[in-house]
């Protein structure tokens, strides 16, 4: 295993028991809005530190993009150029769940090189499953390689989503309707991380999410790749970092739901 997945997981692991011991006394949770429908508790905080402590003891030289405290220069980098090296982290992705005791969330980290993910770390503490993947060393759940599914047809398959409104308002969104009302059924779990860990793991299908952010879709996106899928904009191009606007699916499964989209 590569040194410096092994980095990210030992941070990872010790986010993730930050937040098994809040779990157990949520009550004296103290939650804050960052805007509407948005979340963040002294959890979020205080496990992005502890990753950023671990990740930045041993490469001293690294940059981080994090969702709670930002981007953190490189030793010598300018404030406008890019890290060679840039870990992303997303410390508790599905904070809602997390505060009403869903066991629906993960910790999060992408190590990017000059822009490109080569290591990633996903790790879900409530059920102790760890994804890794390394850029041309496939994806992994506890150790154990894993696929994307081999589902071929639309009709039966399970998708995951994270699109803007109730679910009333999302069957209405002549956008979504004709994507999510014709396959065997729809999710929103509330962790866009685990969505993908689980597209790449081959519990669900495939994915569409909407207005995500880096730290959203880093880990995951390499985890899908190294799984066999397939991940892209709704143009079906390679922006969707940028963009937020992100389809990933098996690659019989990722057409289908390209062209619904795109009709």
């Amino acid at each position: 295993m590569h040194p410096m997945l092994n980095t990210a997981i030992k941070a990872a692991r010790r986010a993730g028991a930050i937040i098994n011991r809040a779990s157990l006394d949520l009550e004296r949770l103290q939650v804050a809005r960052k805007g509407p429908k948005d979340y963040v508790t002294e959890v979020d905080h205080a496990a992005e530190e502890a990753i950023i402590d671990i990740l930045r003891t041993a490469y001293p030289d690294h940059g981080f993009l994090g969702e709670e405290s930002g981007t953190h220069l490189a030793a010598g980098q300018k404030l406008d150029a890019q890290a060679d090296f840039q870990w992303i982290i997303d410390p508790l992705d599905g904070t809602t769940n997390f505060i009403h005791g869903l066991p629906i969330y993960a910790v999060s980290i992408a190590l990017a090189q000059r822009g490109q993910v080569t290591q990633a770390v996903i790790y879900d503490p409530s059920r102790n499953e760890l994804f890794t993947a390394t850029r041309g060393g496939g994806a992994f759940m506890n150790d154990r390689r894993v696929r994307v599914s081999g589902q071929t047809r639309y009709h039966d398959a399970l998708l995951g989503a994270h699109v803007p409104g109730s679910a009333s308002a999302v069957a209405a969104n002549t956008r979504f309707s004709s994507m999510l009302s014709e396959c065997a059924a729809a999710r929103r779990l509330g962790s866009t991380v685990l969505d993908l860990a689980y597209v790449a793991s081959g519990r669900i299908d495939g994915y569409c999410g909407v207005n995500l952010k880096p730290w959203d879709l880093a880990a995951g996106g390499l985890l899908i790749l190294e799984a066999g899928g397939l991940i892209a904009d709704f143009d079906g191009e390679q922006g969707w970092m940028q963009s937020g606007s992100v389809l990933a699916a098996t690659p019989k499964i990722f057409t289908q739901m390209l062209g619904h989209l795109q009709d």
